[in-house]
C-alpha cells in the first residue's frame, strides 16, 4: 500500500470542473492510462442508471470500489461515454504530491481534496453542495485505500453516507446514491514478468528464488516468511495456525495496545475505523508539540503501526488460495512490490481491460422527518458492488478473454 504523509493537509484544494479542459486534457489523460496503468480498454455498463438520474434532475453520489490506482481512470473513461464529467473527492496527499500542473488537471477534472483522518468541512460543504444543486455526480471512494484486492470489497466507511444523508435534509431535488463496480481483467499473459518479480521478492528477504514452484506457493511461502519476522518483531515470537487467523490476530495486537493506551473505544468498528481514530489522535498530538519535542516519537510511531495495521489488514491470506487466477496472482504481488520492495506505486506487467458497472440508484431518504441511517445505506452499498463484482467474475469464467484493442465501449444500457 502507498504510505502517505500523515499530518495537517497545508491547504484545502477546491475543483474547479471545466468541460472545456477536459477536453483539452483528455489526450494526456489517456496517454497515463495506457503507459502506466497498462488500461488499454474500458467498457461501461449501465450507465442508463446514470444518465436517467440525472435527466430526472436527481443529486448523484457514486460509490465505487478502489482496487487499483487506475481507478480514477478507469471512471472518467465511464465519464466521456455517459457525456458528462464527475465531481471527485481525493485525498489531500494526492493533491501534495503532483507539482501545479498536476493540481491544476485534478481540479479542471472536478477532483476536490479531502483531509480524510480530521474533520475538514471545506470537502464537506463541497460535497454537499455538489448533491444539492450540481448538475454532475459526486464520486467517493467508500473503501478509503487502494487495497489490490479486485474480487473483494474492503469495509465501506459511513463518510460517503452521511454526507449524502445530510444532504437529502436539505435538498429541494431527490438525493440517489448509484454503486458502480470496477473490475480489471488482464488481456495478455504477465506471468513471466511476475516470476521475474516473484525473484526479486525473494532476494530482497535474502532467498534464493524457487522458480521449481508454482506462483501461488511461492505467494505463501514469502508471506508465511514476512508474516512471521512481523511476529517476532511485535510479539515476541512466531505463532501457528491459518494465515488470516495470524494476521487477524497481528491487527488486533497492534491497534489494541494504542487504543488501550489512550481509551480509544473500539466497539463495532472496522479496521479502518480504528486506523483512522488512533491516526486523528497521533497527529492532533504531533500538531501541538514542536518540532524538538522528544515527545513526538511516541506519535509518530503509532502512526507508523497504524499504517502496518492496515497494511497488514489488505492482506486477508486466502485471497490467492480461493481462485488462484492471474489477476489475485498479481495483484497480491503489486502489494508485495509497493510493502517489501517499497516502490511508490506497483508496475502493471501485462495489458489490462476494465469493466464499470453501474448499480441501480438507491434513493436517500429526505426530509427532516426522514430516517437517517448511515450504517445501513452503507452496508447497501457495499453489498451491491460486492454482488456486482461476483457477476461479473461469473461471466469473466463464463467467457475466456481476448487481447483487446484500445478504446471504450458500453453495454447494458
Amino acid at each position: 500500500m502507498n504510505r502517505q504523509p500523515y499530518t495537517k493537509p497545508p491547504r484545502w484544494w477546491p475543483p474547479n470542473l471545466s468541460p472545456r479542459w477536459i477536453r483539452f486534457w483528455r489526450r494526456l489523460r489517456l496517454r497515463d492510462q495506457a503507459r502506466k496503468h497498462r488500461l488499454v480498454e474500458v467498457e461501461t455498463r449501465h450507465a442508463g442508471h446514470v444518465r436517467e438520474a440525472l435527466a430526472r434532475g436527481e443529486g448523484v453520489l457514486i460509490t465505487p470500489n478502489h482496487s487499483s490506482h487506475a481507478d480514477c481512470h478507469a471512471l472518467y473513461s465511464a465519464s466521456d461515454w455517459l457525456g458528462t464529467p464527475f465531481f471527485v473527492m481525493v485525498a489531500w496527499q494526492v493533491f501534495q504530491r503532483g507539482g501545479w500542473l498536476r493540481q491544476q488537471l485534478l481540479r479542471h477534472h472536478g477532483c476536490f481534496s479531502i483531509d480524510r483522518e480530521g474533520t475538514d468541512m471545506n470537502a464537506l460543504r463541497q460535497a454537499r453542495d455538489v448533491l444539492l444543486s450540481a448538475p454532475y455526480p459526486l464520486v467517493i471512494f467508500p473503501e478509503g485505500e487502494v487495497y489490490h484486492l479486485n474480487h473483494w470489497v474492503m469495509p465501506f466507511r459511513e463518510g460517503p453516507a452521511t454526507i449524502a444523508l445530510l444532504a437529502a435534509k436539505k435538498a429541494e431535488r431527490p438525493i440517489v446514491c448509484v454503486p458502480a463496480a470496477i473490475k480489471y481483467r488482464y488481456v495478455e499473459d504477465p506471468t513471466p514478468r511476475l516470476e521475474e518479480l516473484m525473484g526479486r521478492l525473494e532476494r530482497a528477504v535474502f532467498w534464493r528464488p524457487r522458480p521449481d514452484l508454482t506462483l501461488p506457493q511461492r505467494i505463501y511461502h514469502l508471506a508465511e516468511g514476512a508474516l512471521a519476522l512481523k511476529e517476532v518483531e511485535y510479539l515476541g515470537s512466531t505463532h501457528a495456525g491459518p494465515l488470516p487467523e495470524r494476521i487477524l490476530r497481528l491487527v488486533e495486537f497492534v491497534l489494541g495496545r494504542i487504543e488501550a493506551r489512550w481509551n480509544l473505544p473500539v466497539e463495532g468498528a472496522t479496521v479502518p475505523d480504528r486506523v483512522k481514530a488512533v491516526r486523528r489522535m497521533a497527529i492532533e498530538h504531533l500538531v501541538s508539540l514542536p518540532p524538538d519535542d522528544p515527545g513526538r516519537a511516541e506519535f509518530e510511531e503509532d502512526l507508523d503501526d497504524a499504517f502496518f495495521a492496515v497494511q497488514l489488514f489488505s492482506y486477508p491470506g486466502n485471497y490467492v488460495a480461493e481462485q488462484p487466477c492471474v489477476e489475485r496472482i498479481a495483484e497480491t504481488l503489486d502489494k508485495f512490490e509497493e510493502d517489501i520492495l517499497g516502490v511508490a506505486t506497483a508496475s502493471i506487467r501485462a495489458a489490462r481491460r476494465a469493466t464499470v458497472t453501474f448499480g441501480r440508484p438507491i434513493p436517500v431518504p429526505a426530509g427532516k422527518g426522514a430516517k437517517s441511517n448511515p450504517a445501513e445505506l452503507t452496508r447497501q452499498l457495499e453489498e451491491s458492488v460486492q454482488a456486482m463484482l461476483d457477476e461479473r467474475a461469473e461471466q469473466e469464467e463464463s467467457a475466456p478473454e481476448t487481447v483487446a484493442s484500445t478504446g471504450r465501449r458500453a453495454a447494458g444500457e
